[in-house]
């Protein structure tokens, strides 16, 4: 049968619906991948726009610090004890080296194996530098199995070069040295600074060095360069500087440094001689209370390894002073008008206070001696029986005038205030220590600041060690000066600074030899006091018998004072220097004298009477 035909309409209005439908829905699709690229381009342009720039850059350039020039630490006379330099730290690949010169070998069998070139290197790397590192020492750290090592001391950069440009696979990383051209000169003061890698600077880490860091540092600047894609080697010319650098100031003392190397080497002869534990000097300008000197006989090479003695006793160390605390009690009866200097006092061998009966370091009976006799020939009786006159409370209050039981404030690290017991802490029998100098303890910076007080017509200058700052631009800072204290009046302190000529005074007759003769210096008046206490025997927990810290304080010239000088030995035992500081006033004395060109004393001090029959 004849096919009929189909009919045609509905179908071509069918496909028109499912062309109209994926065109529909390919709109839509583009219409939301549109939104979605928009979306995207909105948050990688104003979003994220900061990191990932942020990210680029760093793809492309690297930030390196600039190091600050640390400043210098400078004498009074402007003699550099301290100052920084450059250098270089030689590094390696000691793996990547063997491989990469091993993998040549084996391509040219002409080239040398990594064994052979570290055997070259070392070579010429101990021969580029005698002394400081032996070929040895150079192959035990490229043999290492490492990926990066440094090797060797610091070196200079003109030597690092040679090797690095000679050898390419041996690197050099830039360092900043601090250098002390004196060595260990005033050490103990100074401290010490090296080199911080996670600070990329060289800081202070003992002394000066690190309570000034902020001053010396100086703050480091930011520099940028441009590398090259996929790569850290830097693309030549791009360097660039960010931030500057700002460079550390200058550091200046009061000290001098030709008195602390004489200071230094007499205290540790001294020392040596006398067989002391431990010793130290301070010389303070009589006026102003400055530090010319401060002196440990143990010190530390600051260029070396630092081990042991880094610490100042000087200032840290606290001591019981013993009879050159018989000032205070000297200062008090005569600013109250209790005794005059030649007034006679009948001083019995011994004297009981509460529960304790002190005696003379020497037998005796009833003696007369004057009250300038007490001080010169150093008696524990005679003081004891003007102290009390005096009285406790006036003692205490006297004693801190005079700067004890607390820090001068000299800023150097560690600084110890000593011990003064507190009034309502005294026993009955306290005041018979007291003012003979035990049972309290100070520095020998304090014991010299005591004796500065009477040279400077009784007005304390707290010390001062730093004198100023000088800025990068040149710009100078004084340090502002202590404010001083009134301890006793101008009369009072001329007047004991004359009854302590006694100490020095070498007759006539043994009756009125002081007991510090060996301390005077020939056409100079000198005032002085020596001081012997005993220390604590840990056995016991008693005072030794055979134990002493030994003291003097004195001043030169005592007509006109210009320098104070503290000394203390710690246990000294076994030979003629043990019994006396005196002898190592004299010599620090001398020349003082010699250096300062210090006039001579316009007439020899006057024999005084210090006892009478």
């Amino acid at each position: 049968m004849p096919r009929r035909p189909q009919a045609r309409g509905r179908t071509a209005r069918t496909n028109v619906a499912g062309s109209n439908r994926r065109l529909l829905v390919g709109r839509l699709l583009m219409v939301i991948a549109l939104l979605v690229a928009g979306v995207k381009l909105v948050q990688v342009q104003g979003v994220e726009a900061g990191a990932l720039s942020s990210q680029a850059e760093k793809q492309r350039i690297t930030k390196d610090a600039i190091p600050a020039d640390r400043g210098s630490i400078v004498d009074r006379n402007s003699t550099v004890l301290a100052f920084s330099s450059e250098a270089r730290q030689l590094y390696a690949n000691p793996r990547q080296l063997t491989r990469d010169f091993d993998e040549q070998h084996a391509k040219d069998p002409s080239k040398p194996t990594s064994a052979q070139y570290k055997q070259e290197v070392a070579r010429f790397i101990a021969k580029t530098l005698p002394g400081q590192i032996t070929e040895q020492e150079v192959l035990d750290a490229l043999f290492k199995d490492a990926g990066f090592t440094y090797f060797g001391p610091e070196i200079d950069p003109s030597k690092a070069n040679l090797i690095t440009e000679k050898y390419p696979h041996i690197g050099a990383e830039y360092r900043a040295t601090r250098e002390y051209p004196a060595g260990n000169l005033a050490a103990n003061v100074i401290g010490a600074a090296n080199w911080r890698m996670d600070d990329r600077k060289v800081e202070g880490q003992i002394g000066l060095e690190a309570a000034m860091d902020d001053v010396l540092a100086g703050r480091n600047g930011t520099k940028v360069s441009d590398t090259a894609m996929g790569s850290s080697l830097v693309i030549p010319g791009t360097e660039r500087e960010l931030e500057p650098a700002t460079p550390g100031s200058d550091v200046q003392l009061t000290l001098d440094s030709d008195l602390q190397y004489m200071v230094q080497r007499e205290v540790s002869d001294y020392a040596a001689r006398a067989g002391a534990k431990n010793a130290s000097a301070v010389v303070l300008d009589a006026k102003t209370g400055e530090v010319y000197a401060l002196a440990n006989d143990k010190t530390f090479d600051p260029r070396g390894p630092w081990v042991g003695n880094l610490g100042n006793p000087a200032v840290t160390t606290p001591y019981e002073p013993g009879s050159v605390n018989k000032v205070i009690t000297a200062a008090g009866a005569i600013e109250n008008g209790l005794v005059k200097p030649d007034q006679v006092l009948q001083v019995p061998g011994s004297i009981k206070v509460a529960d304790r009966t002190v005696g003379d370091a020497w037998d005796h009976g009833t003696i007369g001696l004057t009250f300038t006799g007490v001080l010169g020939k150093s008696s524990n009786v005679g003081t004891l029986m003007v102290a009390q006159q005096l009285g406790e409370q006036r003692w205490y209050d006297l004693a801190k005038a005079f700067g004890l039981g607390k820090p001068t404030g000299i800023g150097l690290p560690g600084e110890s205030g000593g011990s003064l017991p507190a009034r309502e802490n005294w026993s009955g029998s306290t005041f018979a220590n007291l003012p003979i100098g035990q049972g309290l303890s100070m520095t020998v910076l304090q014991m010299a600041g005591m004796y500065q007080a009477i040279a400077n017509d009784g007005v304390r200058m707290p010390p001062r060690i730093i004198e100023a700052e000088v800025r990068p631009d040149g710009t100078r800072v004084e340090r502002p000066r202590p404010e001083p204290v009134r301890v006793v009046s101008p009369q009072t302190a001329h007047t004991v600074r004359d009854m302590l000529r006694a100490v020095v005074q070498n007759g006539p007759g043994s009756a009125n030899d002081g007991t510090g003769s060996a301390a005077a210096l020939p056409g100079y008046q000198v005032s002085g006091k020596t001081g012997t206490a005993q220390q604590i025997d840990p056995d016991c927990r008693c005072y030794s018998q055979s134990k002493y810290w030994i003291t003097f304080a004195g001043m030169v010239p005592a007509d006109n004072p210009r320098f104070v000088v503290g000394l203390m030995l710690d246990a000294p035992s076994g030979s003629r220097e043990s019994s006396s500081a005196a002898p190592l006033f004299n010599s620090i004395a001398s020349f003082l004298t010699q250096r300062y060109q210090i006039p001579l004393s316009k007439e020899p001090a006057p024999l005084q009477t210090l006892q009478v029959q």
